[in-house]
């Protein structure tokens, strides 16, 4: 099944099953789920960009028990090339590295991996180029990394937020002399949260302002990092280009694509960025200007009742309800809540009035998985779920058996 056919035709079933009797609807989620069933029944060849690195290893560990994916692949710099996983990477997580990793041989960024496609966790400093050959070599890259997420024919992606954005991959394709390759970004690690609380606030009731300020874990600058001398026992109110991308990324992601281009959503937002001696999850403080009145109890029942599709609740990494509503007034706290969800959900709390806007509250995801490693593998799960992978062994085998024309 080809990536826009398998999209236009779980759109056509979910739409279908919003206006038709109980026994239509179910037919319908039947459908599309047979669909999902129907592209996930092998599993897929995975390969990793940049799979030394923090989120990188994140992947690795992610992958390993993977019931969709199979890692066949590493990739990372020249120094690391050549090298087994388990020589290369300096190994940073609690479980031991993925027994189906360690031996795999590390590989340089050239386009000639065996696996059907890659995820890139590469460094913004070598990622934009490298994507680009591998997406020019018919790869589907499933990006981290920051280079082309604002770009205007690339989709910007958080599944449970814009899922229909997919559907700019054929124009990308066509602009780009893209075959069966193209690119999908995540946001920032600190847009992720935020945009997943947003999303049931601006359905419900419209957005027009947000003011937000992060408490961003030290893990978000990678490794080794901000130098303990900075950190400890200190905040260090700016983060470079972080600011930026969390007054950028949101417009994309709640914004809609138009079939030619995405077109921003208007919001006014402004953002201060902080790094914190916490070692995994980001804290965001947030004050919301709606368009329509609400109390905070109903802020709390929408963002208690945002509950995803059937077709996105049946992808392995997915929740069914990812913003988790906290009561107590002393939390989200990182140490307490960030692997609500196993790491995939946003968590809020201290809903309340603003004085200023409409409504305040405090959000919290974890940086390294909703925020990065987490968030590429939900992409790639719902990629694989609308039919836009291809085997590329196939491929490849069927090209080698065709005759050469004398």
């Amino acid at each position: 099944m080809s990536g826009p056919s398998s999209l236009s035709a779980l759109a056509e079933a979910w739409n279908g099953a919003a206006d038709a009797s109980p026994d239509a609807a179910r037919n319908s989620t039947s459908s599309a789920t047979n669909s999902v069933v129907e592209n996930t029944r092998r599993k897929w060849r995975a390969g990793v960009l940049g799979a030394t690195g923090l989120v990188g290893q994140r992947l690795v560990k992610l992958l390993a028990d993977h019931p969709w994916f199979e890692l066949t692949e590493v990739a990372a710099s020249e120094r690391s090339s050549g090298k087994s996983y388990a020589e290369a990477a300096r190994w940073h997580l609690d479980a031991p590295i993925p027994e189906a990793a360690r031996d795999l041989i590390v590989k340089g960024l050239d386009p000639s991996l065996d696996c059907d496609f890659v995820f890139s966790a590469l460094d913004s400093s070598v990622a934009g180029p490298a994507e680009e050959d591998f997406a020019r070599a018919g790869y589907p890259v499933v990006s981290n990394s920051r280079n082309h997420r604002i770009d205007p024919d690339v989709p910007l992606l958080i599944p449970e937020v814009n899922a229909a954005h997919l559907e700019a991959i054929p124009v990308q394709q066509k602009l780009r002399g893209y075959d069966t390759g193209f690119i999908v970004t995540n946001p920032n690690c600190s847009t992720a949260g935020l945009v997943l609380v947003l999303k049931p606030l601006a359905d419900a009731f419209g957005l027009e302002k947000i003011f937000v300020v992060t408490l961003q874990a030290v893990s978000g600058a990678g490794y080794p990092g901000v130098a303990s001398m900075d950190i400890h026992g200190n905040v260090v109110p700016f983060i470079s280009g972080e600011e930026e991308k969390l007054e950028t990324e949101p417009q994309k992601l709640l914004g809609k694509w138009d079939g030619k281009r995405f077109v921003d959503a208007g919001l006014g937002l402004s953002a201060h960025c902080n790094r914190v001696p916490v070692l995994e999850g980001h804290l965001e403080c947030v004050s919301i200007s709606m368009k329509k009145i609400a109390s905070t109890e109903e802020v709390r029942e929408v963002l208690r009742n945002f509950e995803v599709s059937s077709e996105l609740a049946s992808l392995p990494s997915a929740l069914r309800n990812p913003v988790h509503v906290l009561d107590g007034e002393n939390r989200p706290q990182p140490r307490r809540d960030v692997n609500a969800g196993n790491g995939m959900a946003a968590v809020v709390g201290r809903v309340r009035e603003c004085p200023l806007l409409d409504i305040k509250l405090t959000l919290l995801s974890h940086n390294l998985v909703r925020g990065a490693a987490g968030a590429a593998l939900l992409n790639a799960e719902l990629l694989a779920a609308r039919g836009f992978f291809k085997d590329r062994s196939l491929a490849e085998s069927e090209l080698l058996a065709q005759p050469v024309s004398q």
